[in-house]
């Protein structure tokens, strides 16, 4: 069996690797996939997740992932969301590999997220807006930067700007044109792009500021108390999913459609749909785009194959 640390999944799942390797995944029919979440028995709001994936003939993914949200107060700062990611034999069940749940989580996210862009932003982007400082952000710029070639320039808010300031630095020093905004609605307004990547409970995009044409990707709000753009966003937006089997549990579109802003049927397509073709995406240049990025055990399962395919 093998183990990646996670410098060693980061080298092995570069980008532009990654995202197609997503993209040729949705080709076929979605892996059976569960969730099974624990929350702190002691009364904390961390929360334990055990995710399995298999994919009809093929292999096994089990994610075993800790969510804890005060690991980023910690001195020195700890990711907000590990664990391991393991690898299984379809047939035989025997163990293949072992990966970093950090390091799977961020490269299948964040490529889960460019993926989306990539096939409903415009070709003509050029300003991206990273909403949110946490160990997710900088992966988010990357991945979206990879994924979208007429990207020039990158915006960081944070409710805290020291952190966003530490985000765009990283950036800034592998060659990103990044700076820090403070304007939050100001951001937004100038934006191609707006990626939210926090766990905020209360919504920061508001739907009115959007300029037609702008791509809105919705990562953080896993949970139906948690929101990062209001009903206008929504209402405004064409909204697509990245699955359809774990779009009901977010709180983006669960709140929109419990307060009348949408119904379900809202959701034009997922990324199986898209990338097979059986659904349109975007169909016009002023049409805003809305992307709810919900993440499952199939993401992982594709990212773990795509890592084993390394390994030669």
């Amino acid at each position: 069996m093998h183990v990646f640390d996670a410098p060693a999944v980061h080298a092995a799942l570069p980008w532009a690797f990654l995202i197609e390797a997503l993209r040729k995944a949705h080709l076929v029919p979605m892996p059976a996939s569960d969730v099974v979440v624990q929350s702190d028995p002691a009364g904390g709001e961390a929360q334990f997740v055990t995710l399995p994936g298999w994919a009809p003939g093929g292999p096994i993914v089990v994610k075993m992932v800790g969510v804890f949200p005060q690991n980023a107060a910690l001195q020195p700062p700890q990711p907000a969301v590990q664990g391991l990611v393991a690898l299984f034999d379809g047939t035989t069940g025997g163990p293949l590999l072992a990966a970093d749940g950090a390091a799977m989580t961020a490269r299948k996210t964040a490529a889960d997220s460019a993926l989306g862009a990539a096939i409903l932003a415009r070709e003509d982007v050029e300003d991206l807006l990273i909403v949110g400082a946490g160990a997710l952000a900088p992966y988010f710029a990357e991945a979206h930067l990879a994924a979208q070639p007429s990207l020039r320039r990158v915006a960081i808010w944070n409710r805290t700007p020291a952190r966003a300031e530490a985000v765009a630095t990283q950036l800034r020093e592998k060659g990103v044109d990044a700076v820090v905004s403070e304007d939050l609605d100001g951001a937004i307004a100038r934006a191609d792009v707006v990626s939210c990547v926090t766990m905020s409970d209360k919504a920061l995009v508001k739907g009115a500021l959007l300029r037609p044409g702008t791509h809105l990707d919705l990562v953080g709000a896993y949970l139906p108390t948690l929101r990062e753009a209001d009903d206008a966003a929504l209402a405004r937006g064409t909204v697509f999913v990245d699955s359809r089997n774990n779009m009901h549990g977010g709180g983006d579109l669960s709140q929109a459609v419990a307060s009348g802003a949408i119904s379900w049927d809202a959701v034009k397509a997922d990324l199986f749909e898209l990338v097979q073709g059986k659904r349109q995406g975007r169909t016009s240049a002023d049409q805003i785009t809305v992307f709810k990025n919900n993440g499952g055990a199939h993401l992982d399962l594709f990212t773990a194959c795509a890592l084993a395919q390394t390994l030669g």
